[in-house]
């Protein structure tokens, strides 16, 4: 009876197992899609995570390209400014000389840089000639500047010309010292 006994237990220790090892397998295939959905779940999360830092190294980069268009705003305006804003002619002559355009080039690079800024072009003449012949040689001075500002990509609405002729001198002397400061076109912000 012993052997019944002991087959009997070991009978019942196998159909444990068995169904030991088969509650496992239930367990395993109830985890399973759990499993599964926990692996979606943390793809979609990785995928927000991954978005989002993709948003903020976009606006990092945004905010990187406005401070280096600020900087360099800032930068070709303060170059302007430190620029000559005198221009000066020979007698009877409205041609701008190589120095000229050396200080023009700063202040087109400005302008065309930052499209609400403004300018007006004063030109003079010396007190030799007529008033009308004056007025118009001024005209033709500061029409120059603006011509050569156009070219280099300045928009010609922030560009206003005008003449005074002889009416403004910077020199009151009558000789060609100050003759020759009065032959100008003076560049204005406004």
């Amino acid at each position: 009876m012993n052997i019944l006994k002991q087959a009997k237990t070991v009978g019942i220790i196998a159909i444990l197992a068995v169904l030991a090892g088969c509650a496992g397998q239930v367990n395993e295939s109830a985890q399973g899609p759990s499993k599964v959905e926990s692996d979606a779940e943390r793809a979609a999360r990785e995928a927000r995570q991954a978005e989002f830092l993709a948003k903020q190294e976009a606006a990092k980069a945004d905010q990187q390209a406005a401070n280096l268009a600020a900087k360099t705003a800032e930068q070709l305006r303060n170059n302007a400014m430190a620029a000559d804003t005198l221009f000066f002619f020979g007698f009877d002559k409205s041609d701008l000389s190589q120095d000229a355009l050396d200080d023009l080039d700063a202040h087109a690079k400005y302008l065309a840089a930052d499209r609400s800024a403004k300018v007006r072009l004063e030109g003079h003449a010396d007190e030799r000639g007529s008033r009308a012949y004056n007025l118009a040689l001024g005209e033709r001075r500061s029409n120059a500047v603006a011509r050569y500002l156009v070219i280099q990509g300045v928009n010609r609405s922030q560009i206003e010309s005008m003449s005074y002729g002889e009416e403004r001198p910077l020199s009151l002397s009558r000789d060609e010292n100050g003759w020759s400061r009065n032959r100008r076109v003076e560049l204005i912000y406004q």
